[in-house]
């Protein structure tokens, strides 16, 4: 492998010529199974050569404040590590840890954008939870290559066969194991080379014959791992010479194994354990043998900013630049930094590139086109950065001074601007209303949640108009509690409010109203009479305004301002601030004076004719969204019932297939703020929705009493 060190004299840190040298595998499973631990393990017994320096403190993959007071991993993390097989030589592996709570969906998507394979980390004896099949399954719709690794063998209640048989279960055909642990704990027997790899005195493992009495046991399934690797095999002879009991040569098995997982047909099963080292040598070998290289995986489709679509891109080192901003953070040191993947060509410090970013406009990331020059090129080491020269396609790697990039950007060559579409990014539907503790805290409140939202294209961002207040859109609790450490950590002192939902009134039926604003104060006075008929529209209808004035009662170049102070008063409301909507306000009669009569008196006549009016009656009125769940049949009645509670009324039920149910239903945004956090409850996180205005309805009178 062609590589250049970094400056800073780590071997992990190369850059390398030869995308076939690199595998970018992304660690995911459910959150407690061990995936951070599990990747530090591997980074340990990588060798020196793969290892952070020994002035980093702490892990190299769980390195953010947040998250080592939360006790869990909120956000991906990257380390490249080096591994050398007798059949593929050194290659560079980019080790792509990612969160496994719910909330971090957001940076899960990411790493899988960056990763050509995924590894599932599943605890033995825990079995296969709803969110992970249903994560297993969004793997499947975009063809990720996937593998299983049954961890943590040294719990009390590890059942790895158990186990196994629960992920062929769950996640269906191709599920089978590579190795299996010996009977005494301390040893894998791998089922295809019939060779016992022995832990007993740690890593590396010692190499031999299997335990005659574990024969039997590995027996079947050797005959079953067999038959699966053969039966997707090209060689539509293997299947019958194997049935005549001809013995297939270790090489074709292997080759056909590595096809197999490349084109995620056949995904194999590892047994590991991080604590003792059992398996890792094997799983790295897996992964530098069986995981695809950035040439096997098919490139992005790119277009120019415009829209006009790019010939098809190629991972090749000498092809254009495209690259994609997967994080994005701020270091206290060195500023923003931004995380990429490059897709082709080759990136460089001190060259100029394009940053061009759209789509995104709903979450508050505004559509943008910029010229940078990223001042330095990096490899990530978790929270370390070591320097290299260039990072050519399907690599990963770090840039920073481009201040402009934002997660999900695309950077390519300002002569030939690039964009690429950004990945799936899931709806925050959890609301914050957050205000500064203190005035002085406004500014530095404003300053960082820029920052955040330019880092996490899961928040949204709003100033409702209506109550005032600042919301955050969050994708659940443990994702809200992340951006209020943030804000804190940044230096903003912040509390939380009750999210307030706008209400609406409308008149109960027609009425009359009489404005009459008249004053004198010497000189001219002001007078203006004017009297109004009001009557209700159909929802959605807004605010309309007629005049039936004979007699010239209400001069003609008044009538505009009669017009104008209805408006007002409408819009202001009359109870709490609530506008006054779907109303038809016809001014029927008025008075005027030859000298005293003005605009603005007959502004005011019109507000005053309007709160007259409202002494008719008025009812309030509450949005209502329209929400589309989509969920796994088995919830389909908890998921019902709790929208019955929430007063929602059901619009239909469609079934799309594979277990899989989406309802429709209006409910009103006040039950719908806690919507996000209570549905995964109920659904075991299985289950996601959308939403949107549809109209505003008549609220109960005792809910609008409680708010």
């Amino acid at each position: 492998m062609t590589e250049k060190q970094s400056k800073g004299g780590d071997a992990g840190a190369v850059a390398v010529d030869d995308p076939a040298r690199l595998r970018n595998v992304a660690l995911v499973g459910p959150s407690g199974a061990g995936k951070t631990t599990l990747a530090e393990a591997l980074f340990a017994v990588a060798g020196s050569r793969g290892r952070a320096s020994s002035g980093d403190a702490g892990s190299v993959f769980d390195h953010d404040p947040v998250a080592l007071r939360q006790q869990r991993s909120v956000g991906l993390a990257v380390a490249p590590l080096l591994h050398r097989t007798a059949t593929h030589g050194e290659v560079k592996i980019n080790l792509i840890d990612t969160p496994g709570y719910a909330d971090f969906v957001g940076e899960l998507r990411a790493g899988l954008r960056a990763a050509d394979a995924a590894l599932f980390v599943v605890s033995a004896g825990h079995g296969v939870d709803a969110a992970t099949v249903a994560l297993w399954q969004e793997c499947a719709r975009i063809g990720m290559p996937r593998g299983v690794l049954v961890s943590r063998l040294d719990h009390a209640r590890a059942d790895v066969d158990g186990e196994i048989a629960a992920c062929a279960e769950a996640f269906g055909d191709g599920v089978l194991p590579l190795y299996l642990p010996a009977r005494d704990g301390t040893a894998l027997v791998g089922l295809i080379t019939g060779r016992r790899y022995d832990y007993a005195n740690g890593h590396p493992p010692v190499v031999g014959d299997p335990d005659p009495a574990d024969l039997d046991r590995l027996a079947t399934a050797r005959d079953e791992l067999i038959e699966g690797i053969i039966s997707e095999s090209e060689d539509e002879s293997l299947m019958d010479r194997y049935l005549a009991g001809e013995d297939i040569a270790e090489e074709t098995l292997i080759a056909d194994l590595e096809t197999a997982v490349s084109r995620a047909a056949f995904h194999p099963v590892i047994p590991v354990c991080a604590e003792t080292g059992l398996g890792l040598a094997e799983v790295l070998d897996g992964i530098a043998a069986a995981c695809p290289s950035p040439l096997e995986r098919a490139v992005p489709l790119a277009a120019s900013p415009e829209g006009i679509p790019h010939p098809r891109l190629a991972p090749d080192p000498d092809g254009p630049l495209a690259a994609e901003v997967i994080r994005t953070t701020v270091d206290s040191f060195v500023g923003r930094v931004s995380l990429a993947r490059v897709f082709s060509g080759r990136l460089r410090p001190d060259r100029p590139i394009h940053v061009s970013g759209h789509g995104l406009a709903d979450r508050g990331h505004a559509d943008h086109d910029e010229d940078e020059r990223p001042a330095h090129l990096y490899s990530p080491f978790g929270s370390g950065l070591r320097e290299v020269p260039y990072a050519v396609a399907g690599d990963i790697c770090a840039l920073t001074k481009i201040s402009s990039a934002e997660t999900g950007d695309t950077l390519s060559t300002p002569d030939d601007p690039l964009l690429i579409a950004p990945w799936e990014m899931p709806e925050p539907q959890l609301p914050m209303a957050i205000v500064a503790a203190v005035r002085s805290d406004e500014d530095a409140l404003a300053r960082n949640l820029g920052r955040l939202v330019a880092a996490d294209p899961t928040l949204r961002l709003e100033r409702n108009a209506e109550t005032g207040q600042l919301v955050v859109w969050c994708t659940g609790e443990a994702h809200a509690d992340v951006v209020l450490a943030r804000l804190c950590d940044g230096g903003a002192d912040v509390t939380t409010e009750p999210v307030r939902i706008p209400l609406r009134e409308t008149f109960t039926g027609a009425a009359t109203g009489h404005g009459k604003h008249v004053k004198q104060s010497g000189g001219h006075g002001q007078y203006a009479v004017c009297d109004i008929e009001v009557e209700p529209l159909p929802r959605g209808t807004g605010v309309e305004f007629a005049d039936r004035v004979v007699g010239g009662a209400v001069p003609h170049q008044f009538i505009p301002s009669v017009e104008k102070g209805v408006r007002a008063q409408l819009a202001a409301g009359i109870t709490d601030g609530r506008p006054i909507v779907d109303v038809r306000v016809t001014l029927v009669d008025g008075k005027a004076h030859s000298v005293d009569s003005s605009d603005a008196a007959f502004q005011t006549a019109g507000s005053l004719a309007v709160k007259d009016a409202a002494t008719a009656g008025l009812t309030t009125l509450e949005p209502l969204d329209e929400i589309e769940v989509r969920l796994p049949d088995g919830h389909l009645g908890a998921v019902l019932g709790d929208l019955s509670s929430r007063r929602g009324r059901v619009l239909g039920t469609e079934a799309p297939g594979g277990g899989i149910t989406v309802v429709r239903a209006e409910v009103p945004a006040t039950e719908l703020l806690r919507y996000a956090v209570d549905l995964r409850s109920i659904t075991s996180g299985t289950a996601t929705f959308s939403r949107h205005h549809a109209r505003y309805d008549p609220a109960p009178d005792h809910t609008v009493a409680m708010r």
